[in-house]
Parts: C-alpha cells; structure tokens; sequence
C-alpha cells in the first residue's frame, strides 16, 4: 500500500499544499519548526483518525481557522481510495470515503495502515504502562476494527464505573449498579485481553528474529503481556475471571474511588536474555529492543493485512547510531516510507535507487531535484 497524494488545507501551518510523494523513500527535509513533523502527522491523521502529538483536534487547525482538510489518495491492494476528513474546531470530525458521507468514522480505521517511529518510541521500554498500552491499541485499532469498538466501549464504561464509585460510599443501594458495570466491563474487557495476547504472541516471536540480526546474535528478546499482575494463558476463563476481579475488588475500589483492576491497568513485559529491559537495560539496549519492536509491527501488519504499511520516521535517524540506522534502513525497499530530517547528512551514507526529496520552509514544500 502507498500514498498517491496528500492534500492539507488550514492543517497546522500549512494554508493548502498538495504532496505527491513516491512510492519508496520520500525524504522531508528542512530546519527545526518548519513543519515537516506536521505532514507525517496529517498522515498517521488519515491512517488513524487522531494525532500523537495532541488529544486536541482544534490544535490541528490553523491559527485564524475554524476547520482543517486533509484529503490522502492510497493506492490498497490495486484499489484507490480517497480519505477526506474534516476537522472543526469543537474537536468534532467528519469523514468521507471515496466521496460517502454516511460513514462510521470507525469505517476509515484500517484503510491507511501506518507505523511510526519517533524519538518517544525509544523510550518505550523506560515509560509507564499507558504508554506501552497504547502502543498495542494503535496496532490493534488498525489491523482489527472491532477492537477500536471494543476499546471504546470498555473506557466509557469504565468512567461510568469510576464515577459511580466516588459516590457509592454513602449510597450503598448503588452497589448493585457497580455489579451491572462490571459484566459491561468484563464483556468489553475480554475481548481486549484476547486480542492484546494473541497480538504481542506473535510480534514476540517475529521479534525475536529481527533482534538477533540487530545485535548479531548476541541478545535474545521476549515480549509478554502481563495481564492483572500474571502472564496471560487460559483465553477460556478471561471474561470470568475479569468479572470475579471486579466483583472481588468492590469495596476497594469504593475506598480507593477508582477501578483498581483490568485491561487499562495491563503491561508488556520485554526481556533481553531473561532479564527484564525496562529495569535493567542499557540504553543502547533499549533502543535495539524498541527497533525490534517497531519493525517487528511492519512485518506483522503485512502479515494480517496481506501488505506493508506506509512507514513514517519523525526525525529518528540522529538518534541511532549506524548499525540501527542500517537495519532501520533496510526496511525501505518495499515499503513507502517519510523521513523527517534537519539535514541530508542522516542519510547520505546510504545509497537509495528510489528516493524523494522534499524541502519544507515556512509552510510551504517543494520537491528538489535529485
């Protein structure tokens, strides 16, 4: 899959560009605060309906607007579809396919596939949950649309849950609302459960592979789901034991005002050599154990969609040295890539028979000759 044209109307501080990237290397070149990061960003936008920079949509638009326009032509398994989106500035969004406008947003997810590595992503491994929760979610939404269902679901429920508990202790009569909560809970939960385990199952053992080419042999890397404290097996009993948690923790969770256990409370354990990376790595660990993480995504993702995904690197290359620089690289052969750079030193070392560069300064870009 590819990207044919990028079009962007009042997005960030770009007035109205349009971007007919190559499908190979497109190299997005310019000084710092110009606005390169903002095209990626209309990109993972197109592929997952919301930014990984901001929660806020309004912030998408441009100073002076009230909406913002992104149009992205993908080219998916020899079919062209056109994504519209519309941006307003109550963070509000409308949504066209192909022209339709009576259309799910939750219909747009998996259209665009995208992966994207950034220097947050090396610090994957040193960060809390959350955000190794969500870099499940953001693979999951993609690659599985009943999971974004399933996921939004689950959080409303779990506000509705967690707001009834900070009143339940003078209204004991709400106890049996809690219990009807909880199967809502249970219900959703299961199925984000399953689907994180059998996810991380299978990119622990194609990430297994790609580390011991990055670090020659040397380390061995596991990746495990580490649901309510124990590692994940019996699929059968996830929705009844997640319905006994909650339950059993009632009077807790009434004294502490907060759902104690559950999917939004779940990790990812990595392990280099059987020890634990998040604890113990080196740094230079770390980054080889989230490079393995990153691509280990492109292989999965080609594996369920039956195609590689358009690949986005915000401004990564300076933080790798050039043996991950290297195996980052190799991955750009078959798959459209962008990269973000202050400087055409981070790639000039390597040799490309397919590249694109193009230059952005001020909000304006254009395509150099190469």
């Amino acid at each position: 899959m590819h990207i044919e044209s990028l079009e962007l109307i009042n997005f960030r501080n770009y007035s109205n560009i349009t971007l007919r990237p190559i499908n190979g290397l497109n190299v997005i070149v310019g000084e710092n605060a110009q606005g390169k990061t903002n095209i990626v960003e209309a990109i993972y936008y197109s592929g997952s309906l919301k930014s990984y920079r901001t929660f806020k949509d309004r912030e998408l638009i441009r100073w002076g607007n009230d909406k913002a326009y992104i149009k992205t032509e993908i080219k998916k398994q020899n079919n062209t579809t056109k994504i519209e989106i519309l941006i307003n500035s109550q963070d509000k969004k409308g949504v066209r396919i192909n022209g339709s406008k009576n259309i799910k947003l939750s219909d747009a997810l998996g259209i665009l596939n995208v992966v994207i590595f950034s220097p947050e992503d090396l610090k994957l491994l040193k960060e809390g949950p959350s955000v190794r929760r969500k870099f499940i979610d953001n693979e999951l939404n993609q690659i599985r649309p009943k999971y974004h269902h399933a996921l939004m679901q689950y959080n409303r429920v779990l506000l509705q849950r967690n707001n009834l508990l900070k009143s339940v202790s003078n209204k004991s009569s709400l106890k049996a609302e809690l219990e009807i909560f909880s199967e809502q809970l249970a219900e959703y939960g299961s199925f984000i459960v399953e689907a994180r385990h059998e996810f991380i199952k299978k990119l622990s053992m194609i990430a297994r592979l790609i580390h011991r080419k990055i670090t020659n042999g040397d380390e061995e890397i596991e990746i495990l789901y580490q649901h309510d404290g124990t590692y994940f097996e019996n699929k059968d009993q996830i929705k009844k034991n997640l319905l006994n948690n909650f339950l059993n923790e009632i009077d807790k969770d009434i004294e502490r005002g907060y759902t104690l256990k559950g999917p939004h409370r779940d990790d990812i354990i990595i392990k280099i050599n059987g020890i634990d990376a998040r604890i113990f790595a080196s740094q230079g660990q770390q980054r080889s154990a989230a490079l393995s993480l990153k691509l280990s995504e492109l292989e999965l993702i080609k594996a369920e969609v039956g195609e590689y995904p358009v690949l986005l690197l915000d401004d990564v290359m300076s933080e790798l040295d050039i043996n991950r620089q290297k195996h980052l690289l190799s991955a750009f052969k078959s798959i459209q890539t962008f990269l973000t750079c202050t400087t055409l030193n981070d790639i000039n070392a390597f040799h490309f028979d397919n590249k694109s560069v193009f230059s952005v300064k001020e909000g304006t870009i254009t395509r150099q000759q190469t």
